[in-house]
């Protein structure tokens, strides 16, 4: 696997910062700042899964421009 781009990193971001909303929520028995962790980290875990969905069509193109590459190459030699 790749470097994780953008939307991995703040969605990341986004579920760590939900739990620790929760987890103060929980402690301080406040509902509404632990419904506001659990959104985030929902958000956080939406936002990750489509950097990787993302992260992976970009690999799929660059294995399959390199096998073309490649490909050529042998035609050429041959």
């Amino acid at each position: 696997m790749g470097i994780p781009n953008k939307d991995e990193i703040k969605g990341k971001y986004k579920e760590v910062k939900g739990k620790i909303k929760e987890a103060v929520g929980d402690l301080t028995d406040n509902g509404r700042l632990e419904s506001e962790g659990e959104a985030d980290q929902t958000e956080g875990e939406t936002q990750q899964t489509w950097g990787k969905f993302k992260r992976g069509v970009s690999e799929t193109v660059d294995a399959a421009g390199e096998a073309i590459s490649n490909a050529g190459k042998k035609i050429n030699k041959g």
